[in-house]
């Protein structure tokens, strides 16, 4: 950096260069030790080239996919390996924090902010506060702390506000929409592929962005189909693929469809011999009370969900009691 900026760069300057707000950079100094080297007493905080070349690592690491936390470990990892000096700093510690280690207002809080700005229609205001949640906390955390009851709370409004309220929450979910989408991109398929599909008649999919977004963090391949699938597209795309696992979202009882859950595990892929059925998650609240296969796995949150899939694909283990298997 020429000139006055090799004494290092104030916050908001490097928030601007970035393309991150100045709330995200001092989030990932707390929570992962991402911060400047070395400090005056007394003075702001001067980020040097080298810590700016570490917060670059980190925002490439996490538009990647990578959940903060782990990308905070690599990008430390990758600059001791090129300095190990320790006066460069220590690699953050404690792997981040996570929404639960909150208290519960501060939690009521976060929500509380977002359904404001949503009722003001502040665009910019919602959406920094989406992007900063999902960059401290990942998308599985981020979903069920702080989206999730977000959305409840919109909902609740809606429901004694009444019509006039359609707007905000419509205006709150696309912004929600749009953020979990920016995160969700197409992985290689180097091997198992989940499928995402809301069953016919069925038009809410947040929670299927909320699941794509959350194994492109994984690293797990997916394949979405979106809203309202007629089952012959479903089976044409399962016949194309041969997934891992097929993940069927129903909101409510009167979109859930028994014969079409029952319908996915008698397709088989691979060849003669080594034939299997793919896994089916039935997710959603439609599926309380609905008879299904007793094969399928009815996860109870969006990280069981994952765990489940990751598990499947070979990636991870299931969570402990986080499922529903109908056996």
């Amino acid at each position: 950096m020429p000139g006055d900026e090799q004494a290092g760069l104030p916050t908001g300057e490097v928030a601007r260069r970035l393309g991150v707000s100045p709330v995200t950079l001092r989030s990932w100094e707390r929570r992962y030790g991402i911060g400047p080297a070395h400090r005056e007493q007394g003075r702001h905080r001067r980020w040097s080239a080298a810590d700016i070349a570490l917060l670059e690592a980190m925002c490439e690491l996490t538009s990647q996919g990578l959940p903060p936390a782990e990308a905070a470990r690599v990008a430390a990892d990758r600059r001791a390996c090129q300095d190990p000096s320790p006066a460069r700093g220590e690699p953050p510690t404690g792997g981040g924090a996570k929404p639960s280690d909150l208290a519960g207002d501060e939690t009521r809080l976060l929500v509380r902010g977002l359904v404001r700005a949503a009722d003001r229609l502040d665009a910019p205001t919602l959406q920094e506060s989406l992007a900063d949640a999902v960059d401290l906390w990942g998308v599985e955390d981020a979903w069920e702390a702080v989206i999730a009851p977000t959305l409840r709370a919109a909902g609740r409004r809606w429901a004694t506000v009444g019509e006039p309220y359609v707007e905000v929450e419509h205006f709150l979910s696309w912004h929600i929409a749009a953020e979990l989408r920016r995160r969700a991109y197409p992985v290689a398929r180097q091997g198992p592929v989940a499928l995402l599909a809301a069953v016919p008649a069925e038009d809410h999919t947040l929670p299927l962005d909320a699941l794509a977004a959350a194994l492109t963090g994984r690293g797990i391949a997916f394949r979405m189909l979106g809203a309202s699938v007629p089952p012959p597209a479903l089976v044409h795309a399962m016949r194309r693929l041969g997934p891992a696992a097929v993940v069927l979202w129903s909101q409510t009882s009167a979109t859930a469809m028994p014969g079409l859950a029952a319908a996915v595990p008698n397709r088989m892929f691979g060849v003669a011999g080594a034939r299997r059925r793919p896994l089916l998650l039935l997710a959603g609240p439609g599926w309380r009370g609905v008879k299904v296969p007793d094969c399928a796995v009815l996860p109870q949150s969006l990280r069981a969900a994952v765990d489940c899939i990751g598990a499947r694909a070979g990636l991870g283990v299931p969570s402990n009691g986080a499922v529903t298997t109908k056996a």
